[in-house]
């Protein structure tokens, strides 16, 4: 055998053993991005299930409030509406990836809700032996605790989408993400004026 055939066939086990690093390379870092990925949509899927908490609470706090407040009509209408549309919107998870769009829906629906909650507590005011009941009492702990879960997993949530994001961004990731189809994943932002205290009239 020729040192030229020899000299051939080491060229082309170094170029085999490149191209395989090459690849279990890509198919390591594909497989960590798909990691991250599934960590987001997990932890989607937890803020969807505090949000439907609260979903739930809801028309019992309105029937509780509508036995001591039976004319405030238009503010029962208002929380029954934007529950409705806040409960119809949902989100496909593998839908987030590069569709901010999808994400500011799901939250414009969830803060009107929100708001309008914040105007039947403020109804809610107005009448002591409401706020007394104990049932209500019970509904507004339960209604206060989810607020506190939906705060904690969209935080939660933004903490994963920025891993996830980071990590598609970094070189030589970015490459595979690319070539993979990964893209970014857009963020929980906090509610328009929610940087202002709020004003409070209970008049």
């Amino acid at each position: 055998m020729s040192k030229g055939m020899i000299g051939c066939g080491v060229a082309l086990l170094v170029l085999l053993v490149i191209l395989g690093a090459a690849f279990m390379w890509f198919v390591g870092v594909r497989n960590g991005l798909v990691e991250s990925e599934e960590s987001v949509k997990a932890q989607w899927s937890q803020v969807e299930n505090v949000y439907q908490r609260r979903l739930d609470l809801i028309p019992n706090l309105v029937a509780t409030v509508k036995g001591y407040a039976e004319h405030e009509q238009e503010t029962f209408t208002e929380v029954t509406e934007a529950r409705s549309k806040a409960s119809s919107i949902q989100v496909d998870p593998s839908k987030l990836m590069g569709n901010p769009a999808a994400l500011a829906q799901f939250q414009s629906a969830q803060d009107g809700l929100g708001a309008a909650l914040g105007r039947l507590m403020v109804v809610v005011e107005k009448y002591p032996d409401l706020k007394a009941n104990q049932n209500f009492l019970d509904l507004q702990v339960q209604l206060e605790g989810t607020e506190n879960r939906i705060t904690q997993e969209r935080r939660r949530f933004n903490e994963q989408a920025q891993s996830y994001n980071t990590t598609i961004r970094k070189f030589p990731a970015s490459v595979v993400a690319s070539m993979s189809g990964f893209s970014q994943i857009p963020y929980f932002e906090a509610a328009a004026g929610a940087d202002k205290a709020p004003e409070v009239n209970f008049e």
